[in-house]
């Protein structure tokens, strides 16, 4: 498990750096392939997102941690939806989000490819795609998002990658901001409301 950017926080704990629950540790179980975002690129990440956080619906796809949809719920995101295939870590979400009195959080144990390959149920405002690297799932998780309705009019799409990792998006998301964090590249990407 990679907990590079987290100097002040023991292995196996993640902080949430920002809004209502500052400060607030979540449990990360040591699992293979589990690697929480960096904090300095998660803190990135949510000033990016700071003008269209509040009021949101979240998916964070892959959650592994959790800690980027706790983090969208301190920071004013209405309700977030965290698919998580592992059930250690699936109960752990739901552990911590029961402990910080989150109640607009849900826990699905479920396959994000899975999901993402029905017909959407819910549309999101804001999703989060931080799959293992070393999965390679990334160009398909995004064509299902897309292709299958699950993301609202212009929705924000995050997607966390080694740097070196190659993949593909719907011709129609357009780069907002990019940054280097290490080995990790995170890029949020505007879905144009008018798709191609």
């Amino acid at each position: 498990m990679d907990l590079r950017g987290h100097a002040m926080t023991p292995p196996g704990q993640v902080r949430i750096i920002g809004g209502r629950l500052r400060g607030s540790k979540l449990t990360v179980p040591t699992l293979p392939g589990l690697r929480p975002t960096p904090q300095r690129l998660r803190q990135t990440l949510f000033d990016w997102l700071a003008p269209v956080i509040e009021g949101a619906r979240v998916l964070d796809a892959f959650a592994g941690s959790g800690a980027l949809g706790i983090e969208a719920l301190s920071r004013g995101a209405r309700a977030a939806v965290f698919l998580e295939r592992d059930r250690t870590q699936a109960q752990a979400i739901a552990a911590d989000l029961a402990r910080l009195h989150q109640d607009g959080g849900e826990v699905r144990c479920a396959d994000a490819l899975r999901v993402l390959a029905a017909p959407a149920t819910e549309k999101f405002d804001i999703a989060f795609m931080d799959p293992p690297f070393e999965s390679g799932l990334w160009s398909e998780a995004a064509r299902l998002l897309d292709a299958n309705g699950w993301l609202a009019d212009s929705a924000w799409v995050y997607v966390e990658a080694g740097g070196a990792g190659a993949w593909t998006v719907p011709a129609h998301w357009r780069i907002h901001r990019q940054r280097d964090a290490g080995a990790v590249r995170g890029t949020l990407f505007r879905v144009d409301a008018l798709r191609a």
